[in-house]
């Protein structure tokens, strides 16, 4: 992870700055989603990174909670949990890495890869995405449906979360984005969530970059109590 990268985005989680994001310098954001879930992510691309990539942040009331980068294929490169801080990033040479251009020509992709983490912990991950063959316009944009299911496992096998459900995916972004799942922290109880966008704001659009989440807000839970959306063989 690049300190500069880094730095000005946990600064955004401060109140007092909260309200309108700014990338990175050398980066820019082009896409804000405002989603189910009481939660806005805002896509930005960074000048220094491989053709390809890019990055997401995500926030809910309290502020920034997440934020990834994935490469052209939706990899899962790295990401930021903010609660506490924790860098976790993709693993060399994936048994079976995530790719979106399978899921797209074949209409499934399966995926094994593993991830470490800068405390030490480490974990692999196995499941699949795969198109249903139904598509939605939101808010003007034409979103495919997807199926997925992934179990995440630390050393010794121990189930560390798992989930099911269904997402969307843009053609024209390469991204994934959280639809209706189920989710497992690893208790065996599944957690039903609701991330499925609503609006898409475009540069020069009202909304477009704003930090501050629409829908769904008042009965949402804490980002401390919910679990991370990261869409494993999407964008993180």
């Amino acid at each position: 992870m690049k300190t500069t990268v880094l730095v000005p985005l946990l600064l955004l989680a401060s109140p007092a700055l909260a309200g309108s994001f700014t990338p990175p310098q050398g980066c820019t954001t082009y896409l804000t989603v405002q989603s189910r879930g009481c939660y806005v992510a805002n896509y930005y691309t960074c000048e220094g990174d491989p053709a390809g990539h890019q990055w997401r942040a995500d926030f809910d009331q309290e502020g920034i909670f997440f934020m990834s980068r994935i490469d052209a294929e939706t990899q899962w490169i790295e990401s930021v949990d903010m609660n506490p801080t924790v860098i976790q990033t993709l693993d060399p040479n994936p048994q079976d890495p995530a790719s979106f251009t399978d899921l797209i020509t074949k209409g499934r992709d399966d995926f094994i890869f593993e991830l470490s983490k800068d405390n030490g912990e480490h974990s692999k991950v196995r499941g699949y995405d795969k198109l249903t063959g139904k598509t939605f316009t939101i808010d003007g944009v034409t979103l495919d449906e997807t199926e997925f299911e992934y179990t995440e496992t630390d050393d010794s096998g121990a189930i560390l979360r798992r989930a099911k459900g269904n997402e969307y995916i843009s053609r024209e972004w390469r991204m994934f984005f959280s639809g209706h799942s189920e989710w497992d922290q690893g208790d065996g109880t599944y957690l039903p969530l609701e991330g499925s966008p609503v609006s898409f704001v475009n540069p020069g659009e009202p909304g477009f970059a704003a930090t501050q989440p629409l829908f769904d807000c008042d009965a949402m839970m804490s980002s401390l109590d919910r679990p991370v959306l990261p869409s494993f063989g999407g964008n993180g």
